[in-house]
């Protein structure tokens, strides 16, 4: 028996790295998934290569090697009508949604006062009002269905300490906190639960991004506000952070709301 049999969990940003796994880990759990991404460029700024379609359809075939259900479609977070028509074909199919997973999200680096109006507002369009989207989309089916649930929030260790050379995704990080709080206490009466967790750098093409290399190499002094405590491994594994997504996913944490959880190795006390 898994830990989410029975439910069925969305997914996004879910062509590959955290998404993927994260997709992958809740149907070993039991869940049913639906799964969307962007699966292609959505920032000029963006220094890593942006998820494809062929992305998607390896976390579909993942997915399915567990011997899980999943309905995945190509859609950008910033579309709500998008996101809600995919709801609809997953509530269609499954019969009910239980957990969200508002993970896509983009990163790139600029001094702020260096950086364009677009890379401003791209970002904060996607990070932070496409979780907004999200969640709109989403949440009505969950109401409906009248069986509690659990929002997952993916904000980062920008959302609790801002990084330099980021102030974008600083803000829509820091954002997400907000979001999850206000959320969590309009959707307490229905048992839907909305916590953020916070990632620090994870081993994905994002995590990787050699931008923060460029920006670092170039004002070195920037250096000291990105340590950890735990020192061991410089970027934790997606499995790590997929640890605590499922145990926010389950009813071993259904008391709790409103929490934003470092998965940082302590990073945001440094």
């Amino acid at each position: 028996m898994g830990l989410l049999d029975g439910k069925v969990a969305f997914v996004t940003g879910a062509a590959r790295g955290q998404g993927r796994n994260h997709a992958v880990r809740l149907a070993r759990e039991g869940a049913a998934v639906v799964a969307v991404d962007v699966c292609g460029p959505v920032s000029e700024y963006n220094t890593y290569e942006a998820a494809t379609s062929q992305d998607l359809d390896e976390t579909v075939r993942l997915v399915e090697a567990e011997g899980g259900k999943i309905h995945a479609e190509r859609a950008d977070v910033r579309d709500g009508a998008a996101l809600s028509a995919v709801v609809a074909k997953g509530v269609e199919q499954f019969g009910r949604l239980d957990v969200v997973v508002a993970n896509a999200g983009i990163c790139n680096w600029s001094r702020f006062w260096e950086m364009p109006d677009d890379q401003w507002e791209t970002l904060i369009d996607v990070n932070l009002t496409g979780v907004w989207k999200t969640l709109k989309a989403a949440t009505p089916a969950m109401i409906e269905a009248g069986n509690g649930g659990s929002i997952i929030v993916v904000s980062s260790v920008a959302g609790m300490k801002a990084l330099p050379g980021q102030a974008n995704y600083a803000a829509s990080k820091f954002g997400l906190v907000g979001l999850t709080q206000a959320a969590a206490k309009e959707l307490g009466e229905f048992r839907i639960r909305v916590n953020s967790i916070h990632p620090y750098g994870v081993d994905t093409p994002m995590g990787t991004d050699q931008g923060s290399l460029e920006m670092l190499q170039a004002h070195p002094h920037y250096l000291s506000s990105f340590g950890t405590i735990l020192t061991d491994t410089p970027l934790a594994r997606t499995d790590d952070i997929s640890d605590t997504v499922m145990w926010l996913a389950g009813d071993l944490s259904r008391t709790v709301t409103a929490s934003h959880i470092a998965v940082d190795m302590g990073s945001t006390k440094v």
